[in-house]
């Protein structure tokens, strides 16, 4: 696997200028924290504005139409978040997938788009608590998973992440254990070796998101399989983000 891990901020629907000082003492404390890569998805308004910013984190997009362009009005391709500095797009979010309606198919067709666009993706993937209880977490985890992610994509291991994000976990302050994060990140692992093979199936990272907060990033991030975090809420500050980020250092130093 990738030998840093990749700590990742979700601002969603929340920023303006005003936020470009969280953002400047997110990018100072990234490099004094080598170890960590870094980055945030900020709304579309913000992207180059961060970008300009930014010395050391990584700059994204929080979603993108599956077309390159033409009369989609209210959308934004590929293509443009890249011009704007963005170097990855989340895609599949179950905000997205609820909110938006958007389909496994469709997600599938916007991380193309995305990997054509020469940015790299993290597709998220996730359960509600009902199917959870129902003990079919796994099963359509890895569906949902599958159903998303194109099989044909060159250098995969270098260009794609992976966010396991269960829904009732999503800005709710509950956390699954740390032994069901471990085994969905095991079955995922799996899926992700059967589609692409034993080098790039390994190499590329899952992340964990669902209320990642400093006082819990340790014992999650240290979980088997685990390459890093999408944060919500806790990324919307610099104090709170670079505590997850610290705790990801340390256990480099382990």
């Amino acid at each position: 696997m990738a030998e840093r891990p990749f700590i990742v901020g979700n601002w969603k629907m929340n920023g303006t200028r005003a936020m470009l000082s969280e953002a400047r003492a997110i990018d100072r404390g990234a490099q004094r924290l080598m170890k960590v890569e870094v980055a945030l998805a900020p709304p579309h308004t913000l992207i180059h504005a961060v970008h300009r910013e930014a010395e050391q984190i990584g700059v994204g997009a929080q979603d993108c139409h599956a077309e390159p362009d033409g009369a989609h009005t209210g959308d934004v391709s590929a293509t443009m978040v890249a011009d704007a500095g963005a170097k990855f797009v989340i895609l599949g979010h179950s905000e997205r997938r609820q909110d938006h309606g958007e389909t496994s198919k469709l997600v599938r067709s916007k991380a193309q788009a995305v990997f054509d666009a020469g940015l790299k993706v993290i597709l998220c993937c996730g359960e509600t608590e009902e199917t959870r209880d129902a003990g079919k977490a796994e099963a359509f985890v890895t569906r949902q998973l599958r159903d998303s992610l194109p099989t044909e994509v060159e250098q995969v291991g270098e260009r794609l992440s992976v966010a396991y994000e269960p829904i009732w976990a999503i800005g709710t302050g509950r956390t699954p254990t740390v032994e069901d994060v471990a085994a969905m990140h095991n079955a995922i692992r799996a899926l992700l070796v059967e589609l692409y093979g034993e080098e790039d199936g390994a190499e590329i990272r899952i992340l964990y998101g669902g209320s990642v907060k400093p006082d819990n990033a340790a014992e999650l991030l240290a979980a088997d399989n685990v390459g890093g975090a999408l944060v919500g809420g806790a990324s919307l500050t610099a104090e709170s983000f670079l505590g997850i980020v610290i705790a990801a250092a340390e256990l480099q130093d382990r």
